[in-house]
């Protein structure tokens, strides 16, 4: 059995339809860890003990991927460290300091496959920016896709995560592979949920403070909106950074971090990224985002140390 681990997101699905469709995979199996940590649950180890290879999609586990024993293909574009495990084939651009920004990009490229999911895995991780990109632009028009509608095909497939609907997030897979992607636009379960999560996330923009050009917003949502918050601070209403606190999401408190490119220059991430792991939280990123789920009463610690850099 073939097994896929990838990220939740839109860059993470896409990426993971897009190895299906290059390898031509018939027998499968895709899952996603538990949305918002980054980590292999009992779920997934178990997996891994009945499969024959796995792959590892737009998941910064390089912890988790050192400890698997079956062949491993590690297609990854966040910064991490080289993996010693000589079971591990890893492909990911940062190790050689270039910058993607996307995993579906690194996918593609890799396989040599091309088509619209590949544009949208950027479009999910860099949002607007994306159409910046020729080959993103050139992508999508080959397929009749508009940028209004690009936007809105990774609001729809991120309602699953967003909504803390692992299985659907895992079947969203399936759907990307099943469905043409103009149909998705109004593919009803999506399209219900992303209803719901918009006015969740309208509602929590509205209560962001300012401090030297940075947003820093505290709200309680059962929802995975942090990112969508941190965003829509940045990319649409133009501070230097954002901060989101989640103070109760499921029971647990989550950061989100995020800098705009100019801010990546002088702000080093992966130093916040480690500090913060130093507290025993569940932390990951890249260059300009940094996002952790830890206990409660260890958040207000973490955000002292982002504070450090609100300067």
């Amino acid at each position: 059995m073939n097994l896929i681990v990838h990220h939740w997101d839109t860059d993470g699905i896409t990426s993971a339809a897009l190895l299906i469709r290059a390898l031509k995979m018939e027998g499968f199996t895709n899952m996603t860890a538990p949305i918002g940590e980054f980590r292999f649950d009992g779920r997934i180890w178990e997996a891994i003990e009945r499969a024959e290879r796995l792959y590892v999609l737009d998941f910064n586990v390089p912890g988790e991927v050192e400890k698997v024993k079956i062949p491993t293909l590690f297609i990854d574009h966040h910064t991490q460290p080289r993996i010693g495990n000589s079971l591990v084939e890893q492909v990911n651009p940062s190790l050689e300091g270039e910058y993607w920004p996307a995993n579906s990009f690194v996918v593609s490229e890799h396989f040599g496959i091309w088509n619209a999911w590949s544009a949208l895995g950027v479009v999910g991780d860099v949002g607007e920016k994306a159409f910046e990109l020729e080959r993103v632009r050139k992508l999508l028009e080959s397929e009749g896709i508009s940028r209004k509608e690009a936007l809105r095909l990774v609001e729809l497939i991120d309602s699953n995560y967003i909504a803390m609907d692992r299985e659907a997030v895992e079947g969203a897979v399936k759907v990307l592979l099943n469905y043409p992607v103009m149909e998705l636009l109004e593919y009803e379960p999506w399209v219900k949920k992303a209803e719901a999560i918009k006015e969740a996330i309208e509602g929590a923009v509205s209560n962001a403070e300012e401090r030297n050009g940075f947003a820093i917003v505290h709200f309680e949502s059962p929802f995975n909106i942090i990112s969508k918050v941190a965003r829509k601070l940045v990319w649409e209403l133009g501070y230097r950074g954002a901060v989101a606190i989640n103070g109760n999401f499921h029971g647990k408190a989550q950061l989100y971090f995020r800098i705009s490119g100019e801010e990546a220059g002088r702000i080093n991430m992966a130093e916040v990224i480690e500090r913060i792991k130093s507290l025993g939280t569940n932390a990951g990123g890249k260059r300009e985002v940094l996002g952790c789920v830890c206990e409660r009463d260890k958040i207000e610690d973490a955000l002292k140390i982002v504070e450090e850099y609100l300067r």
